[in-house]
């Protein structure tokens, strides 16, 4: 069974968009999301991404547009690839606008799912949360961590090991060099110090060869 909701879908097109299948969109998302090379970039990170998103002091300024771009923003994931997220916009864009969504709000969400190509903290304010919604996993428990590395490195499984390892904890270690991972008040206050905590311990790990 899919981790997504197709009721909550439904509702969020209805109050949006004028026209168009909710129901064929949501079958290509399910789809999508339910591919066999997604291990973590799946169906359940997008529940887990609205979770976030339900919580009360998450103020964005057009909650329906971010919510959108949760939806879509790994629609389109190929592990080899490196315009993921340049697809996954194109995709929202193509989805909205062909249901009659407004100008506005398909370039919002286009925008939107764009932030999370480079996690920029220095970005617009929905897109800050945005990108703290998607990086919350980083301050998990370090059983919801750990699984999540574990299923990072199950994703690129086709790279030689000793070259994920050095690539994986470099990219980690620019995380941990920001003088914030978190940019918006209740993530930072929530999630930075476990966040640094696991980034410092997985680099740890990456380094000895023991991930």
């Amino acid at each position: 069974m899919s981790a997504l909701d197709p009721k909550r879908w439904d509702a969020l097109w209805t109050r949006l968009l004028p026209a168009g299948n909710a129901g064929a969109a949501f079958r290509q998302l399910e789809s999508l999301y339910s591919q066999p090379v997604r291990r973590y970039h799946n169906a359940a990170h997008i529940a887990a991404c609205l979770r976030e998103l339900d919580t009360p002091l998450v103020t964005p300024a057009n909650v329906d547009a971010l919510e959108f771009a949760i939806w879509f923003h790994d629609a389109i994931y190929d592990p080899k690839a490196s315009d993921n997220e340049e697809q996954s916009a194109a995709l929202a864009r193509e989805c909205i606008a062909g249901a009659g969504g407004s100008p506005a709000l398909t370039t919002q969400v286009g925008t939107l799912v764009l932030s999370t190509k480079t996690h920029d903290p220095e970005c617009a304010t929905d897109a800050r949360w945005l990108i703290d919604i998607d990086l919350s996993i980083l301050g998990k428990s370090e059983r919801e961590f750990d699984a999540y590395e574990t299923a990072i490195h199950a994703e690129y499984s086709w790279v030689d090991d000793t070259l994920f390892r050095q690539r994986r904890a470099a990219i980690l270690e620019q995380f941990l060099s920001r003088t914030q991972i978190f940019s918006t008040e209740p993530f930072h206050s929530k999630y930075e110090v476990p966040a640094r905590a696991n980034l410092r311990r997985s680099i740890t790990k990456l380094q000895a060869r023991a991930f």
